[in-house]
């Protein structure tokens, strides 16, 4: 469910007519739901009400600190996995205690200011990275608490590009070995063992690579304590998929989730972290674009909008599908057409959509990208020196700008001649 709805034939966001938006602010231009954040947010705590857990938003999904701050206020911990996502986090007023470090190549400086600043806890994902976490955390007299990231072997049956549980994929500690690693860091100086962490992947959108996986962390849970570590935490990972086609099934609900984590570790008695990112964001906003032609060639029509794949580069990418609906509402029965839907850039994979059905539509007419919450700003660039693509935040019937869209000036001044040009 979404807070994006036609009324009076005009798509809204909650109560702001989106041209009103793009009247103002211009296109393209990303807009988010708080009713839509705070729904989902809402969703996976309920899912989990039945233990003691932390609810903790992947900043990666969207990093935009009013976003983080508005699910932060509600008790959201942050998933981060950089510094600057964990400043990022700080800024929007959580703190440390409420953040969990992750990531694959954590560098020393960042374990050292996280350490300094204060950390929930740190899923460490390699032998090294444990060693050199105990040498700064030990130089700086102080504990790190951490929870290591085993990786199962499941196959998350996703897109091959954000599959992360499998055997051969770069992240955590193959669970063969996770009890002499578990050992090894026991005996270091500066760690504290307190949780175990898993991650297969992102958009799931069946529960059974989770129930798998999940089986396997209780039995490794159990093994640990018999090995004397005190393990009170679990890190189940994110991944829950969302519905990219209103047409498709479903996914499942956070609640069906929740009951397969209860099913699988309910009974450890462990505190549950979970780290949502797609599933509270993606469907809370959309990208907003304008036609700029519509162009007739030979044997297809192609509808070349300003969004381009700089601003959202997921089909080019993962060839990911999103629903572009026009923003005037066409008539019932309204006849529609096959039309290439492209952006301006110079590459034949700047294309959102083949032979997508579309009503008429000509220049200067609004469309809006659906499930663009998640991965869309984040990930966008300013390749072709075009402009990084604005946010707007939309509550009841207000909206704001929290990130304007720079302009050519501004992107320039930041570039610097040396001195013998």
């Amino acid at each position: 469910m979404d807070h994006f709805n036609y009324h009076d034939g005009v798509l809204h966001a909650e109560e702001v007519p989106l041209p009103e938006i793009a009247a103002e602010v211009g296109t393209p231009a990303y807009i988010y739901s708080s009713a839509t954040l705070r729904r989902h947010f809402g969703l996976f705590v309920q899912a989990l009400e039945w233990t003691d857990h932390l609810v903790c938003f992947a900043v990666k999904a969207n990093s935009n600190i009013a976003v983080l701050k508005l699910l932060g206020d509600m008790g959201a911990g942050m998933d981060v996995v950089s510094i600057g996502e964990y400043a990022r986090a700080r800024a929007a007023g959580v703190e440390g205690e409420r953040i969990v470090f992750s990531g694959v190549g954590k560098t020393r400086e960042e374990m050292r200011l996280a350490l300094i600043g204060g950390v929930r806890q740190f899923n460490v994902e390699s032998e090294p990275e444990l060693v050199a976490l105990s040498e700064i955390a030990a130089s700086l007299g102080r504990t790190a608490p951490i929870a290591l990231r085993v990786n199962p072997d499941v196959d998350a049956k996703t897109h091959e590009k954000i599959s992360t549980g499998k055997s051969e994929n770069k992240f955590g500690i193959p669970i063969a070995r996770a009890r002499e690693v578990y050992a090894r860091a026991a005996a270091l100086p500066g760690i504290e063992v307190i949780g175990v962490d898993m991650h297969i992947g992102s958009q799931l959108t069946d529960l059974e690579p989770f129930r798998q996986a999940y089986g396997k962390m209780a039995d490794l849970t159990r093994k640990l304590r018999s090995d004397g570590h005190d393990i009170r935490r679990l890190d189940m990972g994110g991944g829950l998929g969302i519905p990219y086609e209103r047409s498709n099934n479903a996914p499942p609900l956070p609640i069906e989730y929740g009951q397969v984590i209860r099913e699988t570790v309910g009974d450890l008695g462990c505190e549950i972290v979970i780290e949502p990112g797609r599933n509270i964001a993606g469907n809370a906003g959309v990208l907003l674009a304008s036609v700029v032609w519509l162009k007739q060639g030979e044997g297809r029509d192609f509808l070349i909008l300003d969004a381009a794949m700089n601003d959202l580069i997921r089909p080019a990418m993962y060839s990911a599908h999103h629903d572009i609906v026009p923003v005037v509402e066409p008539p019932p029965g309204a006849s529609v057409s096959p039309l290439d839907v492209v952006g301006p850039i110079c590459e034949t994979g700047d294309t959102f959509e083949k032979a997508m059905q579309l009503p008429p539509l000509g220049p200067g007419d609004l469309v809006a990208f659906r499930s663009a919450g998640a991965y869309g700003a984040v990930m966008a660039s300013e390749y072709n020196t075009r402009p990084l693509v604005p946010e707007i935040m939309v509550d009841g019937d207000r909206f704001a700008v929290i990130r304007p869209r720079p302009s050519l000036e501004e992107m320039i001044a930041r570039e610097r001649l040396p001195e013998w040009l």
